[in-house]
């Protein structure tokens, strides 16, 4: 199974650089009020472990206004919360950002279906950040 191909994932095309597609992600994020937790900058630890690997970084973020919900009504959601986007570039030098679906956080964790709002906004956050 390829990287573009996983089960629950979408992956999307950026127009930009891993860099400047995590600049503007973390612009939208502030501009809507959305916390960024950490990024993992997983390329930069495998060159300090003397190792190569094409960009790649992890932007994990969230709302606990959003996030808590999720997780009282099924604590296993706590596992893939807070919301995490990957940023990358693949071997032919394109950027990629690629993102857990709503729905399938919904059916790993048996999220009621009225709760589905609260990831919902993953995807415009991806698209917004890829144009």
């Amino acid at each position: 199974m390829d990287s573009l191909n996983v089960e629950g994932l979408v992956s999307i095309p950026s127009n930009h650089s891993v860099g400047e597609t995590l600049d503007r992600f973390k612009k939208l994020l502030e501009s809507k009020g959305i916390t960024l937790f950490t990024v993992v900058d997983h390329s930069g630890e495998a060159a300090r472990a003397g190792m190569t690997m094409p960009p790649t970084k992890l932007a994990i973020f969230g709302n606990p206004k959003a996030g808590t919900p999720l997780m009282l009504a099924a604590p296993s959601s706590a596992i893939d919360l807070p919301l995490k986007v990957l940023i990358w570039e693949d071997g032919q030098g394109k950027v990629w950002l690629s993102y857990n679906t709503p729905e399938y956080l919904q059916q790993r964790h048996g999220l009621p279906p009225a709760l589905l709002a609260n990831v919902a906004g993953i995807s415009t956050l991806a698209a917004k950040t890829a144009e």
